[in-house]
């Protein structure tokens, strides 16, 4: 049997494994395409999978894609888990298996750090106080050179008030870890896209933090979602295939 993988969880926290070897359903959650997920044991660890077929590959689809992070959303309620990356399959039951074994201590190194834990999801958006020079402004000889300087330094300072604003975030939520990634967008204003590991107790706490930060930074437009399985701070094997988590 071919099986397509979700995420890893600790087997603990299913008490029907306690007595079971082989795969049981997992009540309550449907996977992609319909089909009925299951419990894998796996040592202390249980994978959550529901059966593929070969033929499934031509409907990974976006739709399949919401489907898988709502499996993971669904089994963040029961468990500390790591997820699988999208689209990740394993040929039979020892193929599982042995992933699974294999990186075992990996695995539950990283359930063991994440266990309790959660993900907020920040995207601010702020203007860009360096715009670019147009087009008609890029000559040659001199002026080209100094626009190129005028390019860096404009770089550089967006780089500096992105750092800034990150810096000033973190004060404000003091998270257990952060992902931080930013981006010039076309409309000329600077996007930060910012990962919050928090404990799962805090998340009040955390949300009526944001409702102050939208009061105080009124020069930018904020955005939150969450709480999340921890996607940003699953802790890759350098072992790993690339579609294994």
């Amino acid at each position: 049997m071919a099986w397509y993988a979700y995420c890893i969880a600790e087997r603990q926290s299913f008490p029907e494994l306690a007595r079971h070897r082989r795969p049981m359903p997992l009540t309550g959650v449907t996977g992609l395409f319909g089909n009925q997920t299951f419990l894998f044991p796996a040592g202390d660890l249980a994978v959550i999978v529901s059966e593929h077929q070969h033929d499934d590959q031509a409907r990974f689809d976006q739709q399949a894609n919401k489907d898988h992070a709502r499996v993971i959303s669904d089994c963040f309620k029961l468990s500390t888990v790591l997820p699988f990356r999208f689209a990740t399959t394993f040929a039979d039951d020892d193929g599982l298996r042995r992933s699974v074994r294999s990186n075992q201590k990996h695995f539950l190194a990283n359930v063991e750090r994440l266990r309790g834990k959660a993900e907020m999801h920040l995207k601010v958006l702020v203007d860009d106080t360096c715009p670019g020079n147009s087009a008609r402004d890029m000559t040659v000889g001199q002026q080209y050179l100094t626009s190129l300087r005028e390019s860096a330094s404009r770089q550089r300072e967006r780089q500096s008030k992105a750092r800034a604003l990150s810096v000033q975030m973190h004060r404000m939520f003091l998270p257990l870890a952060e992902e931080i990634t930013c981006k010039r967008m076309e409309s000329g204003k600077m996007l930060l896209d910012i990962a919050h590991l928090i404990d799962n107790r805090c998340v009040e706490r955390y949300q009526n933090k944001y409702s102050s930060a939208t009061t105080e930074l009124k020069d930018c437009r904020m955005q939150l979602s969450g709480p999340w399985p921890p996607y940003h701070f699953v802790q890759r094997h350098s072992s790993h295939t690339g579609h294994h988590a």
